[in-house]
């Protein structure tokens, strides 16, 4: 076991020597000083793991002496100990950055307390996660024998999110591999439920059903909408569950968090199908069909979301919604600094859509660019990138202006993303799609039972470019790759974060109900 090393700064030193043979029988190693001028000096030649200062010591005060440590080594932990309780010193020994504040008379169990908290708690809670979770696995792998419907499946991808999390934090890279491994069955289940039922959910009106893309304005949103409080919708593209789950702290600072649910994205899930039946409220085939010059085919080169706010203004209209609203769209850094310098403007609106591509650019850039890619080489990672793009973003700054003023901000996107990993062969004409979890075509090649297959595409309301197209979407971990130069493809694509296909991650999205917390 660890021997941990303390030092112990009190003008009253000898009278403590009880308290220091207490901790010396745990296994910590106590250096005693009686003033803070030697603490200090002791603190710039020798290693320490915890300080301890008596607030009220002649010459060099504890506070002085904390300020003088910190200043060497700003990451040492300290606690302040005193008699006084006046609310002002406490202020300053924690605005100083203490570890602990206790106060006399002390009992040998408050400070073994204070001790293992500081020094022992990253170990503690690594112990505790390992073992919760080792309970847990058992009960997500009996789940998956059951004939779960979506709400339980959405359940078990918040589970296993909150364990990827928590893991993050252990160097136990055993229990991360075991995580990893149940997250694959649990996506190999999830592919059969959604080929089981998507087309049941879509046609049959008495179905169990989740909240699926097309719905989500009308049956979430929209309510809101037109009462005294402006709402804000922020989608932020391609925001997986877990990415929300990292960012949610820091947005607590600003919101309050009223409601964290989940809805489905419908197939595929790509920006151009799923963001775009958000905002129209239809689904792909209804698009194609009522609003021919809005839809973008996948024949045609031109933007596939280049009119989302004409099909938002049709949606609202279609419902009756007779409200001034607003629809921006940020694509870059200069666009969301623009916007953080005028969204006190969008104010006079009942109605604000804020549409912010990062995330999305983002998953592109980790397959397009070597540095990014070095960056975000798994999960974790890819998750922290995100938490520290999210902290220094003008999204941040336009949410912070937004808590200000009393707002309903509803932060949601239209799909996730998954790090695909298997190549699964396919044979297509130059006329199929460039996606790599999703294609539609005619005379599509591969083998069958392996992938969701699709060959009736009107049952699940997509739009056909001819009698015999037909769509197949990549399941679990697999992308989609062409025999020619088969090793290049896959070497290029293999562990890049793709979309457009069937998987938990994509499918189960975040949408969340913020009030602000500071309004004015």
């Amino acid at each position: 076991m660890q021997r941990y090393s303390i030092l112990w700064a009190d003008d009253e030193i000898d009278l403590l020597k009880p308290h220091i043979l207490f901790l010396e029988q745990r296994g910590y190693d106590i250096t005693p000083v009686n003033n803070g001028s030697d603490a200090v000096e002791l603190c710039q030649g020798k290693h320490f793991d915890v300080v301890f200062l008596d607030e009220n010591m002649p010459g060099l005060s504890g506070l002085e002496a904390l300020d003088q440590i910190k200043g060497n080594k700003p990451n040492l932990p300290v606690v302040m100990i005193t008699k006084n309780e006046e609310e002002h010193i406490m202020e300053e020994a924690i605005g100083a950055q203490i570890a602990d504040y206790l106060i006399k008379p002390l009992n040998p169990n408050q400070i073994l307390l204070s001790v293992k908290k500081i020094l022992d708690n990253k170990r503690l809670i690594i112990e505790k996660t390992n073992l919760s979770y080792q309970q847990e696995f058992r009960k997500i792998s009996m789940a998956f024998m059951d004939d779960m419907n979506h709400e339980q499946w959405a359940d078990i991808y918040k589970k296993l999110v909150h364990w990827e999390l928590q893991l993050d934090q252990s160097d136990n890279q055993d229990m991360r591999e075991v995580l990893e491994a149940q997250k694959t069955e649990a996506n190999a289940n999830f592919a059969r439920f959604i080929i089981r039922n998507y087309d049941r959910w879509l046609n049959d009106g008495n179905a169990d059903k989740p909240l699926l893309s097309h719905q989500l304005l009308k049956k979430k949103v929209l309510p809101l909408v037109g009462k005294d409080t402006p709402v804000f919708l922020v989608l932020i593209d391609n925001l997986r569950f877990d990415q929300w789950k990292m960012i949610e702290p820091i947005i607590d600072d600003y919101f309050t968090v009223d409601q964290e649910e989940t809805y489905y994205s419908i197939l595929p899930t790509t920006t151009a199908y799923s963001r775009n039946a958000i905002f129209s409220g239809v689904m792909p085939s209804e698009m194609a069909k009522s609003h021919p010059d809005l839809w973008v085919g996948e024949d045609e080169d031109e933007g596939k979301n280049n009119f989302e706010d004409e099909f938002l203004g049709k949606q609202l209209k279609r419902n009756n919604i007779n409200v001034k609203f607003s629809y921006t769209k940020i694509k870059n850094l200069d666009q969301g600094r623009a916007l953080a310098d005028t969204v006190n403007n969008l104010f006079q609106n009942n109605f604000n859509v804020i549409v912010y591509n990062f995330v999305d650019m983002l998953s592109h850039a980790r397959t397009d660019m070597a540095m990014i890619r070095e960056l975000a080489p798994d999960e974790s990672a890819y998750r922290s990138i995100t938490r520290s793009w999210f902290i220094h973003s003008p999204l941040m700054e336009i949410l912070k202006t937004i808590s200000e003023r009393k707002a309903k901000v509803i932060i949601t996107t239209d799909h996730g993303t998954i790090r695909v990993k298997r190549p699964f062969k396919i044979v297509g004409d130059r006329n199929v799609n460039s996606n790599l979890r999703y294609k539609q075509g005619k005379n599509l090649g591969f083998e069958g039972g392996k992938v969701m297959e699709v060959s009736k595409p009107e049952r699940l309301f997509l739009p056909k470019m001819n009698v015999s197209t037909s769509y197949v979407f990549a399941i679990e971990d697999q992308f989609f790759a062409y025999p020619n130069n088969y090793n290049y493809y896959v070497n290029f694509y293999k562990d890049t974060f793709q979309h457009g296909g069937v998987s938990l991650e994509e499918m189960i999205i975040p949408i969340i109900f913020l009030n602000s917390k500071n309004a004015s």
